[in-house]
């Protein structure tokens, strides 16, 4: 019962980028969170800087993984694919922003994914994946 843990663009340099907005925390930071918050269930924790293998991940997850945690990053307010995708997967689905995505540009304003998420987690830092997990978790029973 695997939690897949998706990561898009740019989230490679969590820690080094805006440290100011997402933090000095790793995506290993993030990695080790989420596996501590799902205690005997394992995580895979994914990142990508390209959308297809993004799409090809979520794809993957139909057969592989009991939930899906996501922070896809720009492609929240641009990708219909990304929420196509999404729509094909039948597990619980929670969306997670490092930011507090309401407090920032108008554009960040609107996701797509949102209108498939089980839940959606913004502004509480890398924490907020903990919380994504363990509510796969409830979702799931």
């Amino acid at each position: 019962m695997t939690i897949y843990i998706l990561n898009g663009p740019n989230l490679n340099l969590l820690g080094k980028r805006q440290p100011e907005i997402y933090g000095r925390e790793t995506l290993e930071d993030v990695e080790r969170l989420c596996a501590e918050a799902a205690g005997e269930v394992p995580v895979k924790l994914l990142q990508t800087n390209w959308e297809g293998q993004m799409i090809d991940w979520i794809h993957e997850a139909r057969d592989r993984a009991r939930g899906i945690v996501i922070n896809p990053a720009a492609w929240t307010h641009t990708s219909v694919a990304v929420l196509d995708a999404l729509n094909a997967y039948e597990g619980p689905v929670i969306e997670v922003h490092i930011s507090n995505v309401h407090k920032r540009e108008a554009f960040r304003h609107h996701s797509y994914v949102s209108l498939r998420a089980d839940g959606v987690i913004a502004g509480l830092g890398i924490e907020g994946y903990a919380l994504a997990v363990r509510r796969v978790l409830t979702l799931l029973g």
